[in-house]
C-alpha cells in the first residue's frame, strides 16, 4: 500500500490545485486509504481537509510544508535569508499543538517574503512530529547537489536528534536534478541509517490539470503563458499518482514506498469538534460565576420592568438555567462586560442585532434594548436547550470607536488571548475570467466583452452564466472562448489570498495559537482558520460590527444637546404619528434601512402604523419574501378579507396580517399546533430553511400524526389529535415550507427597526 504524504491543496495560494474537497474521492478511486495535506507554510484548509477525509472514509494525516532559515529574525536582505524546505507530519494532540506553534511562529515573528522558522522554534515544538526531508529545495537535497555530504550528513543526524522520527525523501518528476540525486540519497541513507520514504509532491489531481496549474502559476506572478523567463514546473508528473506509477518509478527502493503507509499508521490526529475554550470572566470578589450573572440580571429586570410580573421573573429564571447548564455563564459577563464599558465611556452601542434580541437575559444585561416579550420574540431562536451550539451574539458600534472596545478587550483578557480572524479572498467568475484571458495572451477588449456576459449576482458561476444565450454560442463557435471559459472554470473558486475578517475576534482562555495556527497581517494578528472553522472549535467568536447610522444619532444628539435640547434616546416615545406619516410619504433620506428607491416606494404603499409594521418591512423586502409584499399589504389594507386555515393560526399571524414571515412564527406554528417543544421547533425551522428533506418529511409527519416515545407516551402531539383535520395540517405544512426558505429572523429585523425609527425620529423631530 503507498500512501501519499506530500500534497498541495488551494491553499498553497496560486500554487496548488490538489481541491480539498476532490482530493479524498481521487485517493479513494486509487485503492489508497490515506492523505497527507502538506501546504506551504501554513494550516489554512486542515480542518476543511480532515472533515472532506472523513466523509470519505480517508485517514487524514495533518502535516504542513515549512520554510527553514538559519535565524528567522534577521531580515537584512532576502538574498541572505534562503529558506529551506521542511515536511513536518502530527502523530498525534502534542504534535498538531507544536505544529500550529511552528506555524505561527514563521508568520508571526519569522515572516520575510514567506512565513519562516529556524533550529530555535524546531528544537522548542519538536514533540510528535514526523519530519521529512522534502523536495529539491530541502537542506539536505541541497546540500548534495553543491557535492557537500558532510553537511548533509551532519543534518541527517540533527533531525534524527530532533524529531521522533526522521525520513530522507525521494522524489522522481522526471527532472534531471532529481536522477542525479536519488543515488545519493539512498546512499545517505544507508551511511546514516536513516530510513527512506518515497512521495510525489502534488500539486493538482490528474495528470491532464498540469496545463491549469501552469495558468495558476502566472496568475501568481503576473506572467503570462509566452513569457520564457517565468516561474514553472518542468514536467506533468506533479500529480496524485496510483501506487503502481509510485512503485514503477523506484524499483531500487521498495522500502520507501512501504514506509508511506507506517508513516501513515503512526499519525493518528483527530479534531475535537464542540469542545469549548471559553475564557473565564474575573469575578469580583471571588464571587460565584452564575451567582453574579444572576444578581446582574435580577437587578437589570426590576430596572427594566419596573415592577415586573412573576411570568417575566419566571422567564428570566428559565433562560438563566439554560444559560447555567449549556455553560454559557462567562459568555454573558463577558459580552455584558464590554458592551457596559462601551455605554459607560461615551461608545455608541446598536440596540442589538441577531436572535440575540429575542432573550430576556440580553436586555437584562442592556446587551439589547428590545423588550423580547412586548415583541413576542422567541429565546430558543437563539439559544436552542436541545442543540448545543455556542450563542451568537453580534454587536453593532460606532465605526469610529469600534477599536476602543477591542483594544479594551485585548488588555483585559492579554495580547496573546484575542485575535481577529482571516477570511479568504475567492476567484469569483468575471475575476477567473479577466485573470485567465491575460495568462492566455488574449486581448483585453475581446475577454472583456466575455466576462460582462457573466451577470452580476451573488453566489454566481461560470456554470450558472452558461444558461446566457450570448454565452453559450460564443462558447460553442470560438475555440479561443472555449479555451478560455474552460480555464476559467477550472480557477474559479480558489483562493486568491488571505484578508482579515472586518468585524470578528476571537477571545480565549489561553493564547489563540494554543488552538488554531496564526498569522501577521500589518501589525494585526489573526487566525489562519475562518470563523466557521474557528467555531467549530470551540472558540469565542464575536463580531465588532461598525454601523455608520449609529455616528449619526451620535452626533445628531451632541448637536442638539449643545443647542440646549436634551434628547434620551433610551425612552423617546416609538409611536409618534408625525414618524410614521413621513416614512410613509417616502421621505427616508438618512433613515436607517429605508433610503433605497424600491424601499421608499415600498413604505409609501406600506404606509407603516408602528414599529411591527416597520419590522415586517425590513423582513419581507427581500429577493423571496418581496413576492409576497403584495398579499401583506393587500391584507393590511382590507383586514377583513384574511382568513385562518386554522382559528390557532389566528394570534399567530395577526400581527403581519395573515402572512408567515417570521422564522419565529414557524416555530410558535409547530409548537401551538401540534405541540412540538420550542427546542424542537427550532430544528424544524432549520431543516425547512436549509431544505433538509430527510429531516423534513420527519417532521411533516410529527406535525400531522405525532410522534411516541419508545415507552408508548407522547413527545409530540401533532395536530390529529389536536383536532385538526389531516387535510388543513398538510396544507398548513405546505404554507410554512413555501415560505421557511425566505423567512427572516423577527428578533434580528425588530432590532433593525429601532434603529429605523430613531434615525427617523430624530429627522423628524430634529431636523437641523
Amino acid at each position: 500500500m503507498f500512501t501519499h504524504l506530500h500534497v498541495h491543496s488551494q491553499y498553497s495560494l496560486l500554487d496548488g490545485m490538489c481541491k480539498i474537497d476532490e482530493l479524498p474521492a481521487a485517493i479513494k478511486e486509487l485503492g489508497q486509504t490515506a492523505v497527507a495535506l502538506t501546504d506551504h507554510g501554513v494550516m489554512y484548509g486542515a480542518v476543511d481537509f480532515y472533515k472532506s477525509c472523513k466523509k470519505h472514509g480517508v485517514k487524514p494525516i495533518i502535516g504542513c510544508e515549512v520554510y527553514v532559515t538559519n535565524n528567522r529574525l534577521d531580515k537584512t536582505s532576502r538574498e541572505s535569508n534562503e529558506t529551506n524546505h521542511l515536511v513536518l507530519l502530527c502523530m498525534n494532540k502534542e504534535g498538531y499543538y507544536n505544529l500550529i506553534q511552528i506555524v505561527s511562529a514563521g508568520f508571526v515573528d519569522g515572516f520575510y517574503y514567506k512565513p519562516r522558522v529556524d533550529a530555535e522554534i524546531l528544537n522548542k515544538y519538536k514533540g510528535g512530529l514526523i519530519a521529512l526531508s522534502a523536495c529539491l529545495a530541502g537542506e539536505i537535497p541541497r546540500a548534495l547537489l553543491a557535492g557537500d555530504l558532510q553537511k548533509a550528513k551532519s543534518k541527517v543526524y540533527e533531525y534524527k536528534e530532533l524529531f521522533e522520527e526522521f525520513y530522507i525523501e525521494i522524489q522522481d518528476h522526471g527532472i534531471e536534478e532529481q536522477k542525479k540525486l536519488n543515488p545519493l540519497l539512498v546512499q545517505l541513507a544507508h551511511e546514516t541509517d536513516t530510513p527512506l520514504v518515497a512521495t510525489n509532491d502534488a500539486h493538482y489531481l490528474k495528470k491532464e490539470d498540469a496545463k491549469n496549474q501552469d495558468v495558476l502559476l502566472c496568475i501568481q506572478t503576473g506572467k503570462n503563458l509566452d513569457d520564457e523567463n517565468r516561474m514553472r514546473f518542468e514536467t506533468d508528473e506533479f500529480y496524485i499518482k496510483s501506487e503502481d506509477e509510485m512503485r514503477k518509478l523506484f524499483p531500487y527502493a521498495p522500502e520507501a514506498i512501504d514506509n508511506t503507509n507506517l508513516i501513515a499508521e503512526k499519525c493518528n490526529f483527530e479534531f475535537e469538534f464542540g469542545e469549548r475554550h471559553l475564557p473565564s470572566f474575573d469575578v469580583p470578589d471571588g464571587r460565584d460565576h452564575f451567582e453574579y450573572l444572576h444578581a446582574l440580571c435580577t437587578n437589570g429586570l426590576k430596572s427594566r420592568y419596573k415592577n415586573p410580573s412573576p411570568e417575566l421573573s419566571k422567564r428570566l429564571e428559565y433562560e438563566l438555567s439554560v444559560i447555567k447548564n449549556m455553560g454559557f455563564t462567562d459568555y454573558f459577563l463577558i459580552v455584558w462586560d464590554f458592551i457596559n464599558y462601551a455605554k459607560k465611556s461615551g461608545i455608541p452601542v446598536g440596540p442589538g442585532r441577531g436572535s440575540a434580541a429575542g432573550s430576556i437575559v440580553s436586555y437584562c444585561l442592556a446587551i439589547t434594548d428590545i423588550d423580547p416579550i412586548s415583541y413576542d420574540l422567541i429565546f430558543e431562536r437563539f439559544l436552542n436547550p436541545e442543540r448545543v451550539s455556542m450563542p451568537d451574539i453580534d454587536i453593532d458600534f460606532c465605526p469610529q470607536r469600534r477599536g476602543e472596545v477591542i483594544d479594551y478587550v485585548i488588555e483585559k483578557y492579554g495580547s496573546e488571548n484575542v485575535s481577529q480572524i482571516g477570511t479568504f479572498g475567492t476567484m469569483k467568475a468575471r475575476g477567473a475570467i479577466r485573470d485567465c484571458g491575460r495568462v492566455l495572451g488574449m486581448p483585453y477588449s475581446d475577454v472583456d466583452i466575455i466576462a460582462k456576459m457573466v451577470p452580476m449576482e451573488l453566489q454566481m458561476t461560470i456554470d450558472i452564466a452558461m444558461s446566457n444565450p450570448k454565452l453559450k454560442d460564443a462558447y460553442a463557435s470560438s475555440p479561443a472562448v472555449k479555451q478560455l471559459i474552460d480555464t476559467a472554470r477550472a480557477v474559479e473558486g480558489l483562493p486568491r489570498n488571505i484578508g482579515t475578517h472586518a468585524a470578528g475576534v476571537v477571545i480565549a482562555g489561553q493564547p489563540v495559537s494554543s488552538y488554531v495556527p496564526i498569522q501577521r497581517s500589518d501589525d494585526i494578528i489573526s487566525t489562519q482558520y475562518t470563523k466557521d472553522t474557528v467555531e467549530e472549535l470551540g472558540l469565542l467568536k464575536m463580531d465588532f460590527l461598525g454601523l455608520r447610522n449609529l455616528t449619526v444619532i451620535d452626533d445628531t444628539i451632541k448637536i442638539a444637546k449643545s443647542m440646549g435640547i436634551d434628547i434620551d434616546l433610551e425612552n423617546i416615545d416609538y409611536n409618534v404619528p408625525e414618524v410614521y406619516k413621513m416614512i410613509s410619504q417616502g421621505d427616508t433620506d438618512g433613515v436607517f434601512q429605508l433610503e433605497s428607491a424600491g424601499m421608499r416606494l415600498f413604505m409609501k404603499r406600506l404606509e407603516p402604523q408602528n414599529i411591527e409594521d416597520i419590522t415586517a418591512g425590513i423582513a419581507l423586502y427581500r429577493p423571496g419574501p418581496m413576492d409576497f409584499i403584495p398579499a401583506y399589504i393587500k391584507n393590511k389594507i382590507n383586514p377583513q378579507s384574511i382568513t385562518y386555515k386554522h382559528p390557532l393560526l389566528k394570534d399567530i399571524l395577526e400581527n403581519t396580517y395573515g402572512c408567515i414571515v417570521y422564522q419565529e412564527q414557524v416555530m410558535q406554528i409547530v409548537r401551538t399546533l401540534a405541540g412540538f417543544s420550542m427546542g424542537r421547533a427550532d430544528e424544524v425551522r432549520r431543516a425547512m430553511s436549509k431544505k433538509k428533506a430527510k429531516e423534513m418529511q420527519k417532521a411533516r409527519h410529527a406535525f400531522i400524526y405525532g410522534e411516541d416515545n419508545e415507552d408508548g407516551s407522547v413527545n409530540v402531539l401533532g395536530c390529529l389529535r389536536n383536532g385538526i383535520d389531516e387535510k388543513t395540517a398538510e396544507s398548513i405544512f405546505d404554507d410554512m415550507d413555501a415560505f421557511a426558505q425566505y423567512a427572516f429572523n423577527k428578533s434580528h429585523a425588530a432590532a433593525y427597526s429601532f434603529v429605523t425609527y430613531r434615525t427617523a425620529y430624530l429627522k423628524c423631530l430634529y431636523p437641523a
